[in-house]
C-alpha cells in the first residue's frame, strides 16, 4: 500500500522549486501565487493523477509536471472562486483567502497566473515527450474551460438566489468539480496509454468519483466542523444556492455518496489491475471530514 504522504510530498516539492529563486520586479504575483499553492490542500486531483499512472507505468516522476499543472489549475480557480464578486470567502483552509492578503487585484492575477503557467507545464510536455502527453495535455485544456470547469461555475453563478432542476444540478457539477476530477484521472491513463476499453472503465469510476465528491462537500457544508474544513459552513444556504441536500436532503445524500463510491470501487476491480491504492483513496475521500 503506497503512502499517499510520500506521493503528496513530492508534487510539493516539485511546485516549491518551481517558485523558487522569482526575484525580479514581478516577485509579488509569484508570492501570491505560491501562497494559495502552498495552502495545505488535500493534493487530491495530482494524487488521482499519479496514482491511475502508477497503474501503468511504477516511475510516476515524469508524469509530476502533469499533476502539478493541474493542482495550479485547481488552486486558481480557488483564489477565483474566494473573491468578493463570487463567493466572498475570507478564509481558506484555515488562513486568510489570497485577496485578503494580497488584495483584489493581485489575486486575480495570481489566479491568472497559476492557469498561463500550468498550460506553459503542458505546452513543455508536449515538446519533450510523446503524442499521448500532448493528447493528455489537451484533455486537461478542455475540462478547465468553458465546456468543463469554468461552463460549471457560470452554471453555478446564474443559479443563485433560484431553485435549479435536478438536470442542472448535475450538469452543473459534473463541470465544476467533476471536469478536473476526470482530467486528473484521464489524463493520467492517455498518458499511459491505458488500453481503450480501460480508458473507458475509467472516464465511468471518475464520473462517479467526481459526483460523489460533490455530494460529500455539500454534506459537509451543512454537518461539517468549521474547524476541520478550514472555511465557513452554510455558505450556499447563505447564497441561496441549490445543492444536493436542499435538492435530495441531508439523509439520501448520505445514501447517494455511499452506493456511488461502492460502484466506483467495482469500476476499479473491473480493470483486473492493482487497484488497491485507488480503493482506498476513493473510501478515503467517502469518509472523509474535511
Amino acid at each position: 500500500m503506497i503512502n499517499y504522504d510520500y506521493i503528496k510530498s513530492d508534487i510539493e516539492s516539485w511546485l516549491e522549486l518551481y517558485f523558487k529563486d522569482k526575484r525580479e520586479y514581478n516577485y509579488k504575483i509569484y508570492e501570491a501565487m505560491y501562497y494559495s499553492v502552498n495552502n495545505g490542500g488535500k493534493r487530491i486531483r495530482p494524487i488521482l493523477n499519479i496514482l491511475i499512472y502508477k497503474l501503468y507505468n511504477n516511475d510516476y516522476k515524469e508524469i509530476l509536471p502533469l499533476a502539478s499543472a493541474i493542482e495550479m489549475i485547481h488552486t486558481y480557480s480557488l483564489i477565483h472562486d474566494d473573491l468578493p464578486c463570487m463567493d466572498d470567502d475570507d478564509i481558506r483552509r484555515g488562513k486568510p483567502t489570497n485577496h485578503k492578503v494580497f488584495g483584489e487585484a493581485i489575486a486575480i492575477l495570481a489566479g491568472d497566473a497559476l492557469l498561463n503557467e500550468a498550460m506553459n507545464i503542458l505546452f513543455s510536455l508536449c515538446l519533450t515527450k510523446d503524442k499521448s502527453f500532448l493528447e493528455a495535455s489537451y484533455f486537461v485544456a478542455q475540462s478547465s474551460g468553458a465546456e468543463g470547469m469554468i461552463g460549471g461555475q457560470v452554471v453555478d453563478i446564474l443559479g443563485e438566489g433560484k431553485s435549479i432542476s435536478k438536470e442542472e444540478l448535475n450538469y452543473m457539477h459534473d463541470k465544476k468539480t467533476g471536469a478536473l476530477i476526470r482530467a486528473s484521472i484521464l489524463s493520467a491513463a492517455i498518458a499511459a496509454n491505458a488500453p481503450k476499453e480501460q480508458i473507458h472503465i475509467l472516464e465511468e469510476y471518475a464520473r462517479g468519483l467526481g459526483l460523489a465528491f460533490q455530494i460529500k462537500d455539500d454534506i459537509l457544508d451543512v454537518v461539517g466542523d468549521e474547524n476541520l474544513l478550514g472555511k465557513s459552513i452554510n455558505k450556499d444556504m447563505k447564497s441561496e444556492k441549490s445543492t444536493f441536500v436542499t435538492t435530495y436532503g441531508l439523509e439520501k445524500c448520505k445514501k447517494m455518496c455511499n452506493d456511488i463510491t461502492h460502484k466506483c470501487i467495482e469500476n476499479l476491480k473491473s480493470l483486473n489491475l492493482d487497484t488497491k491504492d485507488l480503493e482506498k483513496l476513493t473510501i478515503d475521500l467517502l469518509n472523509r471530514e474535511f
